[in-house]
């Protein structure tokens, strides 16, 4: 396609204004039971966990983070690749939609796994949306994960976090699982269960540093 001189330029100034005001940030975090969508990750025990982020005024970003894990075969580690865009519906109505990659290097074949996902809040509540993208062995749209969210701030800066979750599909076993969390700062206790299989209440803490890089 042909563009004009000028939209040219206005599309290179574009670019060196969102370079200009681009970020670039890390983050760590270390978390006594490592639960995803309620289920253990790391036989429940321990997982130090930590990330890096690029971001842009556009609302384009990506990043990558890692977390030790277990489930008894050969991967001992997670780590996801993301891209994605943030930015708003209307005044009221934020998105943030993408692709994450979950690998886990040095594991079983079938173990890697994509997704796309759309994120929407409004004020304390946010709804969410993950679909399979895929998978060995798997189409696309083989699972489906709904999620709803809800935050409550507390007295002394304290936030409660409210949470349920419904996972899915061939790819996944279906289960709900529901959860609460209290975060203060850089700290955060929390409950989860899930209705299928193991459902053992399970507890957690965890504690987190963020940097600007």
């Amino acid at each position: 396609m042909k563009k004009t001189l000028l939209a040219t330029l206005l599309g290179a100034t574009t670019l060196v204004s969102s370079v200009a005001h681009a970020e670039l940030s890390a983050n760590a975090s270390v978390v006594s039971n490592y639960l995803w969508r309620g289920l253990e990750q790391a036989d429940g025990g321990p997982a130090v966990q930590g990330g890096l982020d690029y971001s842009n005024e556009s609302g384009f970003y990506a990043g990558t983070w890692a977390s030790n894990v277990d489930f008894g075969g050969d991967a001992k580690i997670e780590l996801d690749l993301y891209g994605g865009y943030t930015g708003s519906l209307n005044d009221k109505i934020e998105f943030d939609v993408g692709y994450v990659l979950f690998a886990y290097p040095g594991g079983e074949d079938g173990l890697n796994f994509g997704e796309l996902y759309g994120n929407f809040s409004m004020d304390a509540l946010t709804v969410g949306i993950a679909v399979l993208a895929n998978a060995t062995g798997a189409d696309f749209g083989d699972s489906l994960y709904l999620s709803a969210d809800y935050a409550i701030p507390l007295s002394n800066d304290f936030e409660l976090g409210l949470h349920i979750g419904s996972y899915s599909g061939d790819f996944s076993s279906d289960t709900i699982d529901i959860g609460a969390t209290i975060a203060k700062d850089s700290w955060a206790v929390g409950v989860s269960k899930v209705d299928e299989g193991d459902d053992e209440i399970k507890l957690y803490a965890s504690y987190a540093w963020d940097f600007a890089l």
